[in-house]
C-alpha cells in the first residue's frame, strides 16, 4: 500500500517505493501495474502522471462509495484508474527522473477552470483540452465543503465524460490541470 508514503512527502520516498514495485514486477514478467487515486488531489496527479509516466484510463465514480475518515469526510470517493506501463519510453525516462511534461498546443481548450476556487466549465469539443482541479481539495472540504462538491462534480462530469467518450488523458500540466486529447 503506497498510500502510506504520503506521510513523507517530499522525500523521494514514494519515488522509491515505486521504482522498487516496477523492478519487483518486471522480474516476474509483468508489464504494467494499475492503482486508483483521486483525481482532485494536485500532488497525487502530478506524482502518478509526471514523475512516473502513468496514465489515467478509466474515471470511477464513488469508487470506495461513503468514506467517513477524517481526510474524505463529505466528499464521494471517485477515482481514476492508474495505468502504469512499465517498458514504455516516456515511463523508462521517469525512472531516470526525467518527468513526463505533456506538450499543449497553442489551441488547446480549457475544459475546466479555477475561478475565485469554484469550477467553470468550459468547451470540450476542441481536439486538445485542458481540465483543471483546484489548488487544495483537502483544505477545500473544510473550509468550503459546497466548493468542493462543486469541484467533485464537475470534474466528474467534464474529466469523467472526456474518457467516457474515447479521449485520453495525456499528462498533467503545471501542477494544475489534465491535459486531455481527443482522438482524430
Amino acid at each position: 500500500h503506497s498510500h502510506v508514503t504520503g506521510t513523507a512527502i517530499g522525500r523521494g520516498i514514494g519515488f522509491a517505493l515505486k521504482l522498487h514495485q516496477r523492478a519487483w514486477a518486471l522480474t516476474r514478467g509483468l508489464d504494467r501495474i494499475t492503482w486508483t487515486y483521486d483525481p482532485l488531489i494536485r500532488r497525487n496527479a502530478h506524482f502518478n502522471l509526471a514523475k512516473l509516466g502513468a496514465r489515467p484510463e478509466e474515471y470511477l465514480p464513488s469508487f470506495y462509495g461513503a468514506m467517513d475518515d477524517a481526510i474524505n469526510a463529505g466528499d464521494e470517493s471517485d477515482r481514476v484508474l492508474a495505468v502504469w506501463r512499465l517498458t514504455e519510453p516516456h515511463v523508462l525516462a521517469a525512472t531516470r527522473r526525467e518527468p513526463h511534461i505533456p506538450a499543449v498546443p497553442p489551441d488547446a481548450v480549457a475544459a475546466l477552470t479555477d475561478r475565485d476556487h469554484r469550477p467553470i466549465p468550459g468547451r470540450t469539443d476542441a481536439r486538445t483540452l485542458l481540465v483543471a482541479v483546484p489548488e487544495d481539495i483537502e483544505a477545500l472540504r473544510r473550509t468550503d465543503p459546497g466548493a468542493a462538491k462543486a469541484w467533485r462534480h464537475a470534474v466528474r462530469d467534464v474529466l469523467g465524460g472526456l474518457l467516457r467518450e474515447g479521449a485520453s488523458i495525456t499528462g498533467f500540466h503545471r501542477k494544475s490541470c489534465y491535459v486531455v486529447e481527443r482522438a482524430g
